[in-house]
């Protein structure tokens, strides 16, 4: 006799045998208001998809939603998710709309530096903690950043993929797009086109959003950073090559100084010095000048008239003046 699960159960009940266990319901998350304005908060993630489906590559899309309003401030294509990639969408969205007042992120060796303790350079250059390149960027830009334990403290921008996961796969499609160059070209029209659908007012009127002072390039914020030591010449050593001032310094560093190079996503290389930066030229490693020291012959010594050496060898006065010249 074949019976349903369905059936068991009616029949259990219905002679008062009840299950000995209650089952356990699953945890429920409590979705988290948003924030009351624009700008308090940004979430900034990347999302691994079959974007142009079997016409490409797949390719990884870094984007920032605000999440006050649901907008997207930022996103870009690359084939995976990079360093690169954040300070790209940061960039843009900085550009576009001012500083945040936080941000949130999950917690990717990209965002926090996978060393608990400081090197020796980075504690001469006077850091107190240590913080990725991505982080340093934020610190710079006085922007608060927290890093999310769990995909759900991040609910927003998860949303966000999903979203995009259904309609930007079709407007790509239906657009022809092949090629992560062709993808980038199209996707900030693509933005816009979900903001007008999708973003939402904030509850309050008023922007959090900070201006970018004017004293400050983006290009030199979001950096690669390292340290070294200035060698002879004012040269430095950096990625198997030597470099040197691009401009005359008005006080030449000391020899074997620690400071911070920056090289920047355009590739350009930079030294950072109290608050300002110093364009670097690659050059040749200066030669060192060897001194040769060349011996001079030594003057012919010629013994005395009356060294025993000029008395014939077996003269009876050979042995004793020896004797009396080795006392």
């Amino acid at each position: 006799m074949t019976l349903s699960v369905s059936s068991v159960r009616r029949i259990l009940l219905a002679k008062g045998i009840k299950q000995s266990k209650q089952r356990r319901r699953g945890k429920v998350h409590q979705p988290r208001s948003r924030k009351p304005q624009a700008g308090m908060l940004w979430q900034i993630d990347a999302s691994s998809f079959a974007w142009l489906e079997d016409r490409g590559p797949e390719l990884m899309l870094h984007g920032a939603i605000d999440d006050a309003t649901g907008m997207v401030v930022g996103a870009v294509f690359r084939p995976t998710e990079t360093q690169e990639g954040y300070f790209t969408v940061m960039k843009q969205a900085i550009q576009q709309y001012g500083i945040p007042l936080g941000l949130y992120s999950d917690r990717h060796t990209i965002f926090r530096s996978p060393k608990e303790t400081l090197t020796l350079e980075q504690e001469l250059a006077g850091e107190t903690k240590p913080l990725s390149n991505f982080g340093k960027a934020m610190a710079d830009l006085e922007i608060t950043h927290i890093k999310a334990l769990s995909p759900q403290a991040k609910g927003r921008i998860e949303r966000l993929w999903q979203t995009f996961q259904d309609r930007l796969v079709i407007e790509l499609r239906l657009l022809g797009v092949s090629t992560l160059e062709e993808a980038n070209r199209v996707l900030p029209k693509l933005i816009q086109k979900h903001n007008r659908k999708f973003a939402v007012k904030p509850q309050e009127a008023e922007s959090a959003y900070r201006e970018l002072p004017g004293g400050i390039n983006l290009d030199h914020v979001f950096t690669v950073r390292e340290y070294r030591q200035i060698g002879s010449g004012q040269t430095i050593s950096y990625g198997g090559k030597i470099y040197t001032f691009a401009e005359k310094l008005p006080r030449p560093f000391e020899l074997k100084t620690v400071v911070e190079v920056r090289k920047t996503m355009q590739g350009e290389l930079l030294v950072w010095h109290q608050g300002h930066a110093l364009r670097l030229y690659e050059t040749e490693k200066p030669k060192r000048q060897q001194e040769i020291k060349t011996a001079s012959p030594a003057l012919p010594r010629k013994p005395a008239a009356n060294h025993p050496w000029r008395r014939p060898w077996n003269s009876p006065s050979r042995f004793s003046v020896a004797q009396m010249h080795n006392r």
